[in-house]
């Protein structure tokens, strides 16, 4: 049998920690082939490096005959090779709706949209999702983004299909559902080879072909049957258990579930027609259950039936629409603190600190529940102890297995010593041997302790363990008894048998049509190293997000034009009706006429005359006062003399520069008065100096702070707010994991990083247009030059700015990292290097070295220039040759930085 994908010598490893250590494995085409083994031990990043998405460290892999360590061979592959990664909907963008979703999986492949339509058509027919093509894809139940995301991987009709967990946290009922869609598929398309990684061992039974992993080894490869003939065990999960070294079996003994001591007194949990509403949409209906003190209660039910929601609910942290709940016979009361303190909750997704070690985390969550400083060590060491975290005590949780995380979740939740736990899925995604030793302390807890426990869980063989069960779908309670009662009275002899029956009996079925699936069709493989429909497929998908998030477009629409209001009223270079009075001890026709020179000048605002000169110390003290005069007494007669009385002027200089301003408009007043009193005594002007200077403004001749701060502050608007979206946009898709879309198909790192770019450059450019008739008509700055060359001057720089969110947004890994380092790195030398403060002409060393490294620079003496200085292109086409160098650099750059495989 031939191989789909071959592994020679790989090798991976993450830091210090080994993921694969030499697999030599080979998978046969054209089977259902499936990859099993505990947390951590490779499977995902087999996958990963199968479907190119990894970048292989050591060793060989071929994929359909193609070097995927060869980019050409890679990409090729890519066009016939379909992956899903592992979480619900983690490739699914939420915004966009079910057809959007395909058509833009369409786009990314080269489907011309004809064809395109049919196939989107054909696959929701499939798969029962036609009655929902309009619906976002972030409103759909778990199993329903489940089906879409293989309506996505296979919109390109693949050859090979690389499926990651699909199933790990959706109910019985949809996994059904899955697996009888990926059976009617490989029977009309026998030659297709799918490889899934799987933690659910009833799943794994029905496959062709498995390989076992543990420690990053392959332990066994061979078909079910043959790996339950070679251990001697009648189930796969216990095959799959005996195959595994000994000190990775666990305890190897059966778990069993004791009986439960009957405890006197008031249920733990009463809830007496529970509703919660979000809108017009009720996500429980109604419901009621009482679950008794010490009891093992699990919550099943259909993905998005309420479960979630009930559990926030009985904790506090949602209201209730509707209806009572009451903990140990007391009524919920989210401030009451003294109940909040008997509950634990673990939520579904692992909500712990990653930035503190496992001890830590034990030691904030015991002083965040209140125990005393001398009960805290002790009681985090019996934590550490009891759940098996002594060794790792001192580790971060992201550098543990998937099962510790969840031991580590459990002991944080109960180390205040709560009455009652409330578990939400707290075993998904974690493999046979680590769920069993989770179980194993869940009986402890309620069996010894007499804790109760409530937990939700899609494992039936959990189920089992619980003393009663309660089935959900549609925020409504179908069902409630112990397992044997539930089985007894719906006739099933398994628990997943009456989970579907009683859901499909409430119409939980989906409509679908498996003979939707067409045969295979002839699909050109030939990829093009560049195709301008990947790029635009990009641009459309990345408007249409911006659209439907009205916060991220009024931010980057009217957060430009805010701050430039804001600027341009806040900064003013004006020194005006600056607050003056005068202690004139003279009272003379000369002391009067000096006063009246500053009265009647335009930059002085005279106020009450000053009495004493503790009055005048007081005043410019307050700051009432920006400049007081004293008029020395005699001071009339001593300058009819012809002596030299000296005035006494007195300047705040809180802000030097205002004061040598002021100080430059008092020296020219006391030059005119002195001009105006030699007039007057000689009948003639006498020119204080022998020549004559008479200053012309050329540009701004009205001297209006504004008419250039504003067109400066354009330029800081359209380098900070764009770079930071663009930025945003692709640090978004690798915190959310759709960043695996660019990276599984053909799409290049230039169509990806252009194609998110454009949409920016156009909201951006949307920006200038608003930002220029902001200044023309709220602060009525002339635009005297070539408006075309200002327009083309701002879409190069546009192209750089956004270049520049591009660049930092290849290296930075959060959203919040790439806030910080785009703000920080564009504002220091667009603030302090560009012209905005101080012109780069008059900067020297380093400052305008860092000045003219960035684009703000060169792009302000276009924004001025055309509006101050009447300039055109043939001034400031140097300038744009300049930022179009910029805009290709940072793009370069980015291409260089931005990987397209993973570690």
């Amino acid at each position: 049998m031939s191989a789909v994908v071959h592994f020679a010598s790989v090798s991976h490893r993450y830091g210090r920690t080994v993921a694969l250590d030499g697999v030599d494995l080979a998978v046969p085409a054209g089977v259902l082939a499936g990859l099993i083994g505990p947390d951590g031990v490779g499977k995902s990043t087999l996958l990963g490096l199968a479907a190119g998405v990894t970048r292989i460290q050591q060793g060989a892999v071929h994929v359909l005959d193609r070097d995927m360590a060869r980019a050409t061979e890679r990409r090729s592959a890519a066009s016939r090779i379909a992956y899903m990664p592992q979480g619900l909907g983690r490739n699914l963008y939420p915004t966009l709706s079910v057809a959007e979703n395909l058509d833009f999986f369409g786009r990314l492949f080269g489907e011309p949209r004809a064809e395109r339509a049919a196939r989107i058509d054909e696959l929701l027919l499939a798969t029962g999702l036609a009655p929902f093509r309009d619906r976002p894809a972030g409103k759909l139940s778990g199993g329903m983004k489940q089906k879409l995301g293989i309506c996505a991987a296979l919109i390109h009709d693949p050859d090979f299909l690389i499926l990651d967990e699909p199933t790990t946290g959706i109910d019985p009922l949809s996994r059904r559902q899955f697996w009888e869609l990926i059976a009617d598929l490989r029977a009309r398309r026998a030659g297709m080879s799918v490889l899934v990684a799987t933690a659910y061992m009833e799943e794994a039974e029905r496959f062709d072909w498995l390989a076992a992993l543990h420690g990053g080894q392959v332990v066994a490869t061979g078909t079910p049957a043959a790996l339950e003939a070679r251990t001697g065990e009648e189930s796969l999960e216990r095959a799959f258990v005996a195959l595994l070294p000994q000190d990775a079996r666990g305890t190897g003994a059966p778990l069993v579930t004791p009986a439960r001591v009957v405890h006197d007194g008031p249920p733990a949990i009463e809830a007496d027609g529970l509703t919660r509403r979000f809108g017009a949409f009720t996500a429980v209906d109604h419901v009621s259950f009482r679950i008794e003190k010490g009891e093992i209660f699990g919550f099943l039910g259909s993905n998005g039936s309420g479960k979630s929601t009930t559990m926030k609910m009985l904790t506090g942290l949602l209201p209730a629409s509707e209806g009572t709940a009451r903990l140990f016979d007391k009524p919920l009361d989210a401030r009451d603190m003294e109940t909040r303190r008997r509950v634990g909750y673990m939520s579904q997704a692992f909500s712990l600190y990653s930035e503190l070690t496992v001890r830590q985390n034990l030691v904030l969550h015991a002083e965040l529940f209140g125990l005393k400083r001398a009960e805290v060590t002790p009681r985090v060491g019996e934590m550490l102890t009891r759940f098996d975290l002594a060794a790792v005590a001192d580790s971060r949780p992201e550098s543990l297995p998937l099962g510790m995380r969840q031991r580590l979740q459990l002991a944080a939740a109960v180390i205040h010593h709560p009455e009652m736990l409330i578990l939400d899925e707290p075993t998904s995604g974690v493999d046979p041997v680590a769920r069993d030793d989770f179980w194993r302390f869940l009986i402890a807890l309620s069996r010894e302790d007499g804790v109760t426990i409530f937990l939700s869980t899609h494992f039936m063989n959990e189920a089992e363990r619980c003393d009663r069960i309660s089935l959900m779908h549609e925020g409504k309670v179908l069902a409630v008894g112990t397992p044997a009662a539930l089985k007894a009275a719906h006739g099933g002899e398994s628990l997943e048998e009456v989970f579907i029956t009683v859901l499909e009996a409430a119409g939980a079925r989906g409509e679908s049509d498996a003979s939707a699936f067409a045969a295979a069709r002839p699909v050109a493989r030939h990829t093009r190293r560049f195709d301008p429909r990947r790029l635009l497929a990009y641009a459309w998908r990345e408007r249409l997000e911006i659209l439907r998030d009205p916060a991220r477009l009024a931010f980057a629409l009217l957060g430009p034009a805010l701050l430039l209001i804001t600027f341009g009223y806040g900064i003013s270079f004006d020194v005006e009706q600056l607050p003056f009075a005068v202690l004139d001890q003279d009272r003379s026709a000369e002391s009067r006429q000096l006063v009246e020179s500053f009265q009647g000048s335009r930059y002085f605002e005279e106020h009450p005359a000053i009495t004493s000169a503790s009055e005048l110390e007081a005043r410019l003290k307050s700051g009432e006062l920006k400049l007081a005069i004293e008029v020395p007494p005699d001071f009339g007669k001593d300058l009819m003399r012809g002596l030299k009385p000296q005035v006494g002027v007195f300047l705040d200089g809180a802000m030097p520069f205002r004061a040598e301003t002021t100080r430059g408009y008092v020296l020219g007043l006391a030059q005119s008065y002195l001009a105006d009193e030699e007039m007057r005594r000689s009948g003639k002007a006498s020119p204080l100096y022998p020549i004559s200077i008479a200053p012309r403004f050329r540009y701004n001749q009205a001297f209006k702070s504004a008419n250039a701060i504003v067109p400066s502050v354009i330029v800081l608007m359209l380098v900070l707010i764009p770079a930071i979206m663009t930025a945003l946009g692709i640090v978004k898709e690798k915190e959310t994991g759709s960043i695996v879309n660019f990276r599984a198909t053909p799409v290049t790192k230039v169509e990806f990083l252009l194609g998110k770019q454009l949409p920016y450059v156009a909201i951006a450019f949307v920006s200038f247009i608003t930002l220029v008739l902001i200044a023309s008509f709220l602060f009525w700055v002339p635009l005297k030059g070539s408006l075309p060359a200002l327009a083309v001057g701002s879409l190069v720089y546009v192209l750089a700015t956004t270049g520049f969110g591009l660049f930092v947004s290849s290296f930075v890994q959060s959203q919040v990292a790439a806030i910080f380092a785009t703000a920080i790195i564009a504002i220091i030398p667009a603030v302090n290097f560009s012209g905005l403060l101080v012109p780069v002409s008059s900067l020297s060393g380093g400052a305008r070295l860092m000045g003219l490294a960035f684009p703000a620079a060169w792009y302000q003496p276009i924004s001025v220039g055309v509006f101050a200085k009447g300039l055109g292109f043939a001034d400031l086409w140097p300038n744009m040759v300049v930022l179009g160098l910029f805009a290709l650099g940072f793009i370069a750059a980015a291409v260089v930085a931005l990987r397209k495989r993973g570690a």
